[in-house]
């Protein structure tokens, strides 16, 4: 009502220029939203993913689409991303690997930090160093002392060569002096799946995807990677308890658009984005999930971005990872 009034009371000419603004703005969403998750189903992007789609559905008036675009550790799904029309319909859910740890990857036909527009922080959380039941490690120390024996002798699994899960890894191999051998996938879904097998040793698997497992008794959590112990797991220790001092290490997971999508666009969106996930039920999904939601601006999370690549380019350059 207030803004029929506000119209009405200017001079005819000066409304005829404020109605197509007030159009555009309207504009969004005008038809169903992509949601990519540049990953497999069944890991922790694709349940925040689709954590978020229904409430925003509602909130918008559309169905918002959640589409897995799996391949070289999400960049083929934040490709897609950055060369769609920067409109608001298409939005991705990113990671360190994306975001942060881009620098081992040299042929990449797009660049992170400049065609990627940051729209918030959506999550955080930390690791947790996953074996399958069958396993002879009952403890982290245990395993830390056969990966410390036995360099090149154990595998772990990631979401791919650069994902969260393989970079805070990499960090656990460079700061405790051991060496495995990657094996990357496609995604956690089908990493946790062989390691549930026994194909691989060991995952520093996300929480949230890795909980259920542990809870079914498949698979046995022998540390989390975060500074300090998780409400979830209280029995378990951190890295740093069990053996490697000063370790710590989280996941984190975005909202992000392409670059052009107008500043004002990107704030709206994170904004709803926060009314999604401030219910008493998406907080309780979020705690079960093990993750702890952040939901910052826009500027924030391009801040933290660039701390972020700082932080793990070091990693990238001390274990010389060269990915493609």
């Amino acid at each position: 009502m207030k803004r029929r009034v506000l119209i009405g009371a200017v001079p005819a000419a000066l409304a005829a220029t404020l109605a197509p603004r007030v159009g555009r703005a309207q504009a969004f969403p005008g038809k169903p939203v992509r949601l990519v998750v540049p990953f497999a189903p069944a890991g922790i992007a694709d349940i925040l993913g689709r954590l978020i789609a229904e409430p925003l559905s509602q909130a918008w008036g559309q169905t918002v689409v959640v589409e897995n675009k799996a391949g070289a550790s999400g960049h083929i799904g934040a490709l897609d991303v950055a060369r769609s029309a920067p409109d608001g319909h298409t939005l991705m859910v990113g990671t360190i690997g994306i975001h942060a740890a881009y620098k081992s990857y040299t042929k990449l036909a797009y660049k992170p930090a400049e065609d990627l527009r940051p729209v918030t922080i959506l999550a955080e959380a930390a690791n947790v160093v996953l074996v399958p039941a069958s396993s002879p490690y009952r403890s982290f120390a245990e395993f830390l002392a056969d990966a410390k024996a036995h360099p090149g002798k154990l595998s772990y699994g990631s979401a791919g060569p650069g994902s969260s899960i393989h970079m805070v890894t990499a960090l656990f191999e460079l700061m405790s002096g051991t060496r495995m051998t990657h094996v990357p996938y496609k995604g956690s879904g089908p990493a946790l799946v062989d390691l549930i097998g026994g194909q691989i040793q060991v995952m520093f698997e996300n929480i949230g995807s890795g909980m259920v497992h542990i809870k079914s008794g498949k698979l046995r959590a022998l540390a989390v990677t975060g500074a300090r112990r998780e409400a979830t797991l209280p029995d378990v220790p951190t890295v740093a308890e069990a053996g490697v001092p000063g370790y710590a290490a989280t996941s984190w997971w975005t909202v992000a658009a392409p670059r052009d999508t107008p500043a004002a666009l990107a704030e709206r969106i994170q904004q709803d984005i926060r009314r999604a996930t401030s219910t008493p039920q998406a907080g309780a999904r979020f705690e079960s999930l093990g993750v702890q939601a952040v939901v910052n601006t826009p500027a924030e999370a391009a801040a933290f971005f660039a701390s972020e690549t700082v932080k793990w380019n070091r990693v990238i350059d001390a274990a010389k990872l060269q990915l493609d």
